[in-house]
């Protein structure tokens, strides 16, 4: 992994930017030396189950209300996942799931807000993806911007992150084989939705991500079972998943998700948090179509002679072809006169190519044949006829 740090200003703290938590200082690790992270098994086989017509049925977008402690609302949360046409840098398009999240609401009477575009491949890869998160502090406003854009072998990762007028700015370069079951802000999204549909959660997988530093960590997932839950004036069963990042430089980071059976997110607690993200109508849940089979109707066979209606328009064209054919040769006497000469010959010379001696029998009659000369060898050579080598002469 190679990175590359571009510096406005003077020096700057490298303090995380996050809508749900506090900016904290920057503390040496002593793991720097330690080997990246590397998914496990059981996180690169869950991510290869997944199938394009089982997230087709996972796009749709829901909203939820920000609330404080207190109940009182916040903000709002929008979350829209559908099928979006991408364009790389080649000018190919492709049809990827698109993912679009934002949120903006109030943190201790302060302004936040963040937002998240994002093209993913139907395993979750990132395609790419853009992310913006911001805290307008009265002394000191915050924002941090991240771009993940997938390139031939590596993943380049653009982060800035602006304290007041200072600006950071860093690029890093993933190899392709180091980032194998990463799992992106995106792609998590998408991937909750995976596991409320299957009401499953992938044992001991763990999985990659990138901490508030940018650093790749661990990401782990556990179900904490099932829940009855009130919405509104209805009560609704949800399934809860917990993620938790595991940063090597700081404190692990833990979500909880309340998922409905088809997938839509009724409630977000991050832990440690005051506030929380939460439905206030319980939306039309989608269920999985039934694919009945195709009935199977047996082939019966046409008795056309029974069918009246099919032997009486028989009888009708064959009358009205014997008219016809019978007026054509009364017109044209010579073509009789030419088919039983030729049959006559047929019968005397008995031949056992007919097709070749019917060739040769007719082909005087062309128009496009050249004319035969008048004298001419009895044993002259036929187009229609293979040519047989000359006998050498003893």
């Amino acid at each position: 992994m190679s990175s590359k740090v571009q510096s406005k200003g003077s020096a700057m703290s490298a303090s995380p930017l996050s809508i749900v938590s506090k900016a904290k200082d920057h503390q040496p690790s002593t793991q720097e030396n330690l080997p990246p992270p590397e998914a496990n098994a059981e996180a690169i086989h869950f991510l290869n189950s997944l199938r394009q017509e089982e997230l087709l049925l996972l796009f749709f977008s829901e909203t939820l209300v920000m609330v404080s402690d207190t109940g009182e609302p916040q903000g709002e949360l929008t979350i829209e996942v559908q099928r979006g046409k991408y364009k790389d840098q080649s000018g190919v398009i492709t049809y990827f799931p698109f993912v679009h999240a934002s949120s903006r609401g109030f943190v201790d009477k302060t302004l936040c807000g963040s937002s998240l575009l994002a093209y993913l491949s139907w395993k979750l890869e990132v395609v790419e993806q853009q992310s913006q998160e911001f805290i307008k502090f009265h002394i000191l406003p915050m924002e941090q911007k991240t771009n993940l854009l997938k390139q031939d072998d590596q993943l380049a990762m653009t982060r800035m992150v602006k304290e007041g007028e200072e600006v950071k700015t860093e690029v890093t370069f993933f190899p392709r084989p180091s980032i194998e079951g990463f799992v992106s802000q995106a792609a998590n999204l998408v991937l909750l939705r995976v596991m409320a549909w299957r009401h499953t959660v992938p044992s001991n997988a763990r999985f990659l991500a990138l901490d508030t530093e940018g650093k790749l960590c661990y990401s782990t997932y556990q179900a904490l079972g099932s829940q009855t839950i009130q919405v509104g004036h209805q009560q609704v069963e949800v399934f809860i998943v917990e993620q938790t990042v595991h940063s090597e430089q700081g404190i692990p980071m833990s979500c909880q998700f309340y998922l409905l059976s088809d997938g839509h997110l009724a409630k977000r607690i991050q832990v440690g948090s005051p506030g929380c993200c939460m439905i206030t109508k319980v939306p039309v849940l989608r269920e999985e179509d039934d694919i009945e089979p195709r009935p199977a109707f047996k082939k019966k066979p046409l008795v056309w002679e029974e069918d009246l209606e099919l032997y009486s328009r028989f009888l009708d064209r064959k009358e009205e072809l014997r008219i016809s054919h019978n007026s054509y040769l009364r017109q044209h006497p010579e073509a009789q006169a030419l088919i039983s000469d030729f049959l006559l010959f047929l019968l005397l010379r008995q031949p056992v190519d007919v097709v070749t001696f019917a060739a040769e029998y007719f082909g005087p009659f062309a128009k496009r044949r050249p004319p035969t000369p008048a004298l001419r060898s009895s044993n002259r050579p036929s187009p229609f006829r293979e040519l047989e080598p000359e006998r050498s002469e003893a």
